[in-house]
Order: structure tokens, then C-alpha cells, then sequence
């Protein structure tokens, strides 16, 4: 039973999921995303289901700094209590980089890094006293370079990489840090990440290897109890993570090359 449970990206997919599936297990949840009426709307549903649960909206633009910083100061003034944070916000960009616009670059690189990391350092201290976790939702791109989509799996990267040192920073103090690596999951999240002019990517491979939201929310919270450093959900994703990381560079750099893009290539000179 956590005193907190802290959402980021509580307005769609992974985010209303873990909010559904943790209304009975917590005494006071905090809903962070930018679109308030959803908020508001999944606020009156969690109360109606869990009529003593305290429910927090924060309209937040964790792209804006300053938005950031304000939500930073109310997260470390919360009342005692066991928390659990769990960083889910994320945005994409798929297309060439050369034709990407610095504006959603830097918001990339504000959600997918900064307010992983500073929304981690905010609820650190008081983990460490009070007892909690902490749950980041990487991809399995963190183990890939990925053409036309090279800032996300960097990004992503870099949550797997800041989770994994993390938890060993903290493992004698009983903190439970996760990252979550699931492959394709039907979020909405490719949608929202594609450029005009990109195809849906889709592909028998893709259908081989999506996982139900429902599933990678059940088994990371299964498998922070279990103070794992990582959650593939499948075997199937379990064993691509494992061939990419073991798969030597020359011969990835290869099959990433002549892989089929959603975006036509830039002409040869």
C-alpha cells in the first residue's frame, strides 16, 4: 500500500492503465500530464471506484522547464508516506533528423531525459527514508540505434542506462528502481510520433511482437515487487533485447542500413 503513487503521461495509454490499476492500492495519487479536462475526467472515474482515494491533477508541461520546477517543488513537499513514481510521459519523432525541427527536439529531450532524471532526484531522498519505488518506462529501442527516429532511441538509452545505475545506487537502501522495455504497443503514441508523409510502419513482424498495454502494466508492477533491473514483457521482446545487445556493431550497423524506412532516404550525392 503506497501513502503516494506520482503519474506522469496520466492522460493516455500506459499512463491511465498503471492510474486504473493502482486505485486500490494507494491513499493518494497524483496525475501529471498537460491536458487537464482528461485529468479531471479519469479523477472522477478513480474516485467513484476508490471513494477514499485522494486524487491529484497537475496539468503539467514537462517540455517547459518552469512547469517542471513547479511540479518539482510540490512533489518534495508531499506528507510522509511509501511512493511510487512512475515516469511514463514520452514524445516521438519519426522521420530524417536533417528535416527535424529543433522546437520538438528540445521537447523530446525535456520529457524523455530532464524530467526522468529530475523527477527522480525530487522523490529520491524521501524513497531512500520512507520506503517506494520508482518505475521508467524505456523501450526496447534503448538497445538499438534506430534511423529516422534517432532521437527517441537515445533517449530512451539514456533511461534504461540512468535506471540501471540508479537502482545500484540505491539497492542496499531496499529502492526498487525499473525500467520498462516493451516493444510495440497499441498507445497511440506512433500516431501522435509520425510526420506527415510517413507511412503506419506496418509489418507482419510488428504484429509479432505487440504487447497489450494491460500486460506491461500487470508485469512491471509484478516485477518491481521482484526488485528486477528490467521488464521485457514477452519472451519474444525478452529475446530480441538479448540479440541486440549480443549482435556485433558492424553486423547491426548493417541490418539497421537496409532496413525498411517509413521515410524515403535523402538522394545520394
Amino acid at each position: 500500500m503506497y501513502g503516494h503513487v506520482i503519474i506522469t503521461g496520466a492522460s493516455s495509454g500506459f499512463g491511465i492503465a498503471y492510474a486504473r490499476r493502482l486505485v486500490g492500492e494507494c491513499a493518494h495519487m497524483v496525475l501529471v500530464a498537460r491536458r487537464k479536462d482528461i485529468l479531471m475526467e479519469l479523477a472522477d472515474e478513480l474516485r467513484a471506484a476508490n471513494s477514499s482515494l485522494k486524487v491529484t491533477v497537475h496539468a503539467c508541461d514537462l517540455a517547459s522547464p518552469g512547469a517542471r520546477a513547479q511540479l518539482v517543488e510540490y512533489l518534495t513537499e508531499l506528507p510522509e508516506g511509501k511512493t511510487l513514481l512512475i515516469n511514463n510521459a514520452g514524445l516521438g519523432d519519426y522521420g530524417e533528423y536533417v528535416t527535424s525541427t529543433p522546437e520538438r527536439n528540445n521537447q523530446m529531450l525535456q520529457v524523455n531525459v530532464l524530467a526522468v532524471a529530475e523527477l527522480t532526484r525530487a522523490v529520491l531522498p524521501r524513497l531512500v527514508k520512507q520506503g517506494g519505488g520508482i518505475i521508467n518506462i524505456a523501450s526496447l529501442a534503448a538497445d538499438l540505434f534506430i534511423p529516422d527516429f534517432a532521437i527517441y532511441a537515445a533517449s530512451k538509452a539514456f533511461v534504461a542506462s540512468f535506471t540501471e545505475a540508479v537502482r545500484l545506487e540505491v539497492r542496499q537502501a531496499g529502492v526498487p528502481v525499473l525500467a520498462v522495455c516493451p516493444g510495440p504497443v497499441h498507445t497511440g503514441f506512433g500516431e501522435v510520433a509520425r510526420r506527415s508523409g510517413c507511412t503506419n510502419g506496418y509489418s507482419p513482424f510488428k504484429k509479432w511482437v505487440y504487447t497489450s498495454v494491460s500486460k506491461v502494466v500487470r508485469g512491471s508492477l509484478e516485477a518491481l515487487e521482484q526488485n528486477k533491473p528490467r521488464y521485457y514483457p514477452s519472451r519474444r521482446i525478452r529475446l530480441i533485447g538479448w540479440l541486440l545487445r549480443n549482435t556485433p556493431l558492424g553486423l547491426l550497423r548493417m541490418v539497421m542500413g537496409q532496413r525498411p524506412r517509413k521515410v524515403a532516404p535523402l538522394p545520394e550525392k
